[in-house]
């Protein structure tokens, strides 16, 4: 709210105590690194387990708690019959990556 009202400058350091962004770098390249090693990280998941929680965590904001857990739960259910799942599990078990389809 203050900031909103005051219109106040700060600091990128400050912006990451308060939580307004993740992170604060000392270089263009330092978060072009994090930015590349972070997008592989997501890149490497399941493609419908990422778009599964991006649409979830938007539906969500719109939610009561309870309603919100429901999406969750109708969400899940609906992805345990997937290829993915079957694919992550096989993979586990045999401590190997697992080759996920793409959307």
């Amino acid at each position: 709210m203050e900031l909103a009202l005051t219109g106040r400058k700060l600091s990128a350091i400050e912006a990451k105590s308060i939580g307004l962004v993740n992170n604060v770098f000392t270089s263009k390249e330092a978060m072009e690194e994090y930015v590349i090693s972070l997008a592989g990280n997501i890149a490497s998941k399941s493609p419908l387990t990422v778009v599964g929680i991006k649409k979830v965590l938007i539906k969500s904001r719109d939610l009561s708690i309870h309603d919100g857990l429901d999406y969750v739960a109708t969400w899940n259910s609906a992805m345990l019959d997937s290829n993915d799942l079957k694919k992550a599990m096989e993979a586990s078990m045999q401590k190997s990556k697992p080759s996920l389809s793409k959307l």
